[in-house]
């Protein structure tokens, strides 16, 4: 499989932006003059690893598992309170009440509950989520060749998102019903290994994976969102707002660039995702009941039940994993797609400049 998809990755139309190696000036070095015709740049170059390898997929996978992971658990509070507004809004009237009532029931301490499901999910999620999307954009864009991988650029992303999250959400599901258990039904448990015995011992293997498909229809559209959007961002960004061209920006300039794109991805995000949020809070707390049943008993205006919390949530997550996920690629060498440029073959078609 992955010699496949070094093949597809060497003859990818995503491959032209990271064959180059380039001074901070935009000067070519001298590493790149001499690199044997037809081999790859990031194969000589000692420092940056090769696009399209199976350790370019593997770091990229590393990356997913450090946003994901960090940002999610650093956000528990909110998450909590979120996830109860959305199961017992009669309780919890509001944000600051949420953590108000939470804090004098259990202490400071109770905003932590559910850290390790956390953690431990979406670090499994983040490492399918981004280390996929690698793998699919090449594959899809190879599959419809280098003009049409331009020209339907915004349809790659999202093809490839969606496949992405359809396997992270595979490897996230079992965590994210112990998660919410722990946070929304009291005395059900305070800590992961309480919560995974039990759910298998009350319900079976079904307890984990009950709200896989309302978890698919959350996160699937909010990964396509997140993934389109802040590409299409950082695109229209350094084409109309930035004032210089990408390889002319500094590190810092770049990773600011990128935190702006991923807060604008996320709040578009979290309200696309939001009312399959809702249903998955609502269901791992209702035994017994399916996804259709909870959203027919919630009604519309209940499936919107603590959005303006998770707006905030998911603009901070997706911008700071962004930012951690370019600051990786930039750490460890991994190549890092400037925006896209139609290809010359398609210019002269088209009789561009």
């Amino acid at each position: 499989m992955f010699a496949a998809l070094l093949d597809a990755a060497r003859n990818t139309p995503f491959r032209t932006p990271f064959t180059r190696v380039q001074c901070d000036d935009g000067t070519v070095t001298p590493a790149e003059k001499a690199v044997v015709p037809g081999r790859s740049v990031q194969a000589a170059a000692s420092r940056e690893v090769e696009f399209g390898s199976n350790e370019f997929f593997g770091l990229c996978a590393v990356g997913g598992i450090l946003s994901c992971g960090i940002t999610h658990t650093a956000v528990v509070p909110l998450d909590l309170v979120k996830c109860r507004l959305q199961v017992d809004q009669a309780k919890y009237k509001n944000l600051f009440h949420g953590f108000k009532v939470t804090i004098a029931e259990e202490g400071a301490r109770g905003l932590a509950k559910g850290w390790a499901p956390t953690f431990f999910g979406y670090s499994a999620q983040g490492a399918f989520k981004f280390g996929l999307y690698e793998v699919f954009k090449i594959q899809y864009a190879n599959m419809i060749g280098e003009e049409n991988a331009y020209l339907y650029r915004t349809w790659v992303y999202l093809g490839a998102s969606a496949s992405a999250e359809f396997f992270a959400d595979i490897a996230l599901a079992p965590l994210e019903a112990a998660k919410v258990k722990i946070q929304t039904m009291p005395g059900f448990a305070n800590t992961l290994r309480q919560a995974m015995p039990k759910m298998m011992g009350e319900e079976g293997i079904t307890a984990f994976y009950k709200g896989l498909v309302p978890l698919w229809c959350r996160q699937i559209p909010y990964t396509m969102m997140k993934f389109a959007c802040f590409e299409k961002t950082v695109e229209l960004l350094y084409k109309n707002v930035v004032p210089k061209p990408r390889d002319q920006c500094t590190k810092g300039e770049q990773l600011l660039v990128t935190f702006a794109a991923g807060y604008i991805a996320g709040v578009f995000c979290a309200v696309v995702s939001h009312p399959a949020d809702v249903v998955v809070s609502k269901l791992n707390q209702a035994k017994g009941s399916s996804a259709f049943d909870v959203a027919k008993q919630l009604g519309f205006m209940g499936m919107w039940n603590g959005l303006t919390p998770r707006i905030i949530m998911i603009g901070t997550l997706t911008a700071l994993q962004w930012f951690i996920y370019d600051g990786v690629k930039v750490a460890l060498s991994i190549p890092r797609p400037p925006p896209p440029e139609m290809p010359e073959s398609l210019k002269k078609k088209l009789g561009v400049q």
